[in-house]
């Protein structure tokens, strides 16, 4: 059987992971000799879809493979996420105006992470932009600040080989997912993990292919709140993010409390 095409996405600090990998613009404008390259490694290379800044390739490859070819033939290339479903898009300016650029009202899918950063440990780039994403139909956005991440990063590295592009913290905390992931743990499982390995104060949104999960540090000094309906599920910093999605009159709303996993599934 021929597995599902993977999607890569590449670009900049706006940013938003979309579920349905993206390469950056210029690999766009030249992908002839690239896509010939491409193909002769896959079979197949369907021709990208440019969005803005980014490109959408779908090439029919398992996701490790295609990770291989693009850090041996393409190192300079920046991708955002791998995956069947994931498509994550960053930029630099304000939220109402990535929006617009990125067609967002137009796109479809099942759910979707929205994160406008405020830095605090690292640069303002499009790289240190949330989502993060370090493995297959994975990313995760992160408000707060973790104190243990370089040592943390060095560990990962040496056990696991995996790649760290910046110095933000929140790629380390999702790398740390990606291992445990690796080692057979459910997110489920490795969220709690993070309960113990990870020092400082936080509050993670984590994105997969079939939905999304939340957890908090054991002291919860960043807000968070929750509300849930019969049709759908969402997550905010804040209350008045929630007030106009339909129905919230009648949501159960709720602050999700410290060191707790919560998650949610389409299979479920």
């Amino acid at each position: 059987m021929i597995p599902p095409p993977k999607r890569i996405t590449v670009p900049q600090s706006i940013s938003f992971a979309w579920f349905q990998v993206s390469v950056n613009f210029r690999f766009a404008q030249s992908t002839g000799r690239r896509n010939s390259s491409a193909a002769a490694s896959f079979g197949s290379v369907h021709e990208p879809e440019i969005r803005n800044t980014h490109a959408l390739f779908l090439v029919e490859a398992d996701g490790g493979q295609v990770q291989r070819w693009l850090a041996a033939e393409r190192p300079e290339l920046r991708v955002m996420s791998i995956g069947e479903r994931i498509e994550i898009y960053k930029e630099a300016g304000l939220p109402a105006a990535f929006c617009e650029r990125f067609l967002v009202a137009a796109m479809e899918g099942s759910h979707a992470i929205g994160h406008t950063r405020m830095a605090t440990e690292s640069a303002v780039t499009t790289a240190g932009s949330h989502p993060f994403s370090t493995g297959l139909d994975l990313c995760l956005v992160h408000n707060g600040s973790l104190s243990n991440h370089n040592g943390l990063r060095r560990m990962l590295r040496r056990r696991f080989d995996l790649p760290f592009r910046t110095e933000n913290d929140t790629e380390v905390a999702a790398a740390y997912l990606t291992a445990r992931l690796r080692e057979g743990r459910s997110l489920h499982e490795a969220l709690e993990d993070a309960i113990e390995d990870l020092d400082g104060f936080y509050t993670f949104c984590v994105g997969t292919a079939d939905g999304f999960a939340v957890l908090r540090d054991p002291v919860a000094c960043k807000p968070a709140v929750l509300a849930e309906t019969r049709d759908w599920v969402a997550m905010a910093s804040e209350y008045r993010a929630l007030t106009r999605l339909p129905g919230i009159a009648k949501a159960k709303v709720w602050e999700p409390q410290p060191a707790t996993v919560y998650s949610w599934s389409a299979a479920a």
